[in-house]
């Protein structure tokens, strides 16, 4: 394991976010607080921030060709089983490589043109059944608050682990419902007091407004697959968020698993992986992770370049997803008994030690 697991003093885990440990984060200063980030000269920094349209229009044109194809496939086989492995790639290009697309765009560094971030974040947003209003805000909180309990709207995997929802959200049934579910309310009008602890008042018109237009689209290929008695309007339209987001589940869950919470330093709480090129095609280099979560201003294309230049101050990439699940699972196995186990990543002679209080932990822990 790369790395030593970790138990801290217990505390119970709160995780909506007008609730206790709410009140926590912000007494304690952990919430909206200052990050450690790795030291980059200036007129370096400025250069790996440099949006540009290129790379995105090619990969836009790449991924929108492929849906399109495997697409016009699955409708031209459809009845035999030859639509199966065109289905099979527009479900992954449809629910998983979406939700990089989502990300990206939504920070706005895809494409230098605004518009063009735009429309991409509306589509992929459909795509996923997020509430792109929502979606918008909860990730901004996000950064600002990574695996903060409490504040953070999107700890993808809560302590303990529900290994149940994790194993069936590889096919979407739980968090496409759930996530459909809040379209619904979304479009009466009804925003949770989570979701307004995040969304700016302004704002929150533009979000029910937009979960309308989504269900109506939802609703419009509803009726077509019934009054055609076929279910490929679904297969099209929907249904692909459920069988073809186990990619999405399996890049995305690396991203914080097993890692600490409450902290202020994106080593200790982000997992960078590599990935092959096909991977990292769909996931848009979303796995240099830790890079993304210290300088999210970085377009995805430029993430290689900054893991180079900061990697002496990370912990090791693991060198495969395979060898990522093999460090996360017995983690996880152990928060079922004890939620406060995580694993402490270990830092090269190179970096800059983590704070005195992680620091001293890890010594004790190694001691024991």
């Amino acid at each position: 394991m790369n790395g030593m697991a970790m138990a801290t003093m217990h505390r119970k885990r709160d995780y909506s976010l007008v609730g206790e440990s709410t009140r926590q984060a912000i007494e304690t200063g952990l919430a909206s607080t200052e990050w450690y980030h790795t030291d980059i000269p200036r007129k370096v920094m400025k250069e790996l921030m440099q949006r540009s349209d290129g790379p995105a229009i090619r990969d836009t044109i790449i991924w929108i060709t492929a849906i399109l194809t495997s697409a016009a496939g699955g409708i031209w086989f459809w009845g035999s089983w030859w639509c199966l492995p065109f289905f099979f790639v527009y479900g992954v290009l449809y629910g998983s490589s979406s939700d990089s697309r989502w990300h990206e765009c939504g920070h706005g560094t895809a494409f230098r043109t605004r518009w063009m971030n735009d429309v991409v974040y509306q589509i992929a947003s459909f795509m996923l059944m997020r509430n792109p209003v929502t979606w918008r805000w909860s990730h901004a909180r996000h950064h600002t608050d990574t695996i903060i309990v409490g504040r953070d709207a999107e700890i993808a995997v809560m302590r303990p682990p529900d290994l149940i929802r994790l194993v069936l959200n590889f096919v979407g049934i739980i968090d496409a419902w759930y996530s459909l579910i809040a379209l619904g309310r979304n479009a009466l009008g009804i925003l949770t007091p989570d979701e307004q602890s995040f969304i700016p008042e302004m704002e929150r018109p533009r979000a029910v407004t937009a979960a309308r237009w989504h269900m109506a689209i939802y609703l419009a290929a509803i009726i077509a697959a019934l009054a055609t008695w076929s279910w490929l309007p679904l297969m099209l339209i929907g249904l692909p968020r459920l069988y073809g987001c186990w990619h999405m589940v399996m890049t995305g869950l690396l991203q914080h698993i097993g890692l600490a919470d409450n902290v202020t330093d994106h080593r200790l709480n982000t997992r960078t992986v590599y990935m092959n090129p096909i991977s990292r095609f769909i996931y848009w280099n979303m796995n240099y992770h830790v890079e993304h979560h210290m300088f999210p201003m970085v377009p995805y294309h430029a993430l290689p370049r900054l893991h180079e230049l900061i990697k002496h101050d990370l912990p090791e990439p693991n060198p495969s997803m395979w060898h990522a699940y093999r460090e996360v699972f017995p983690v996880v196995l152990r928060q079922l008994r004890n939620e406060d186990y995580f694993l402490l990543r270990e830092l090269p002679p190179t970096a800059r030690p983590y704070r005195a209080e992680f620091h001293e932990l890890a010594v004790a822990t190694a001691a024991e």
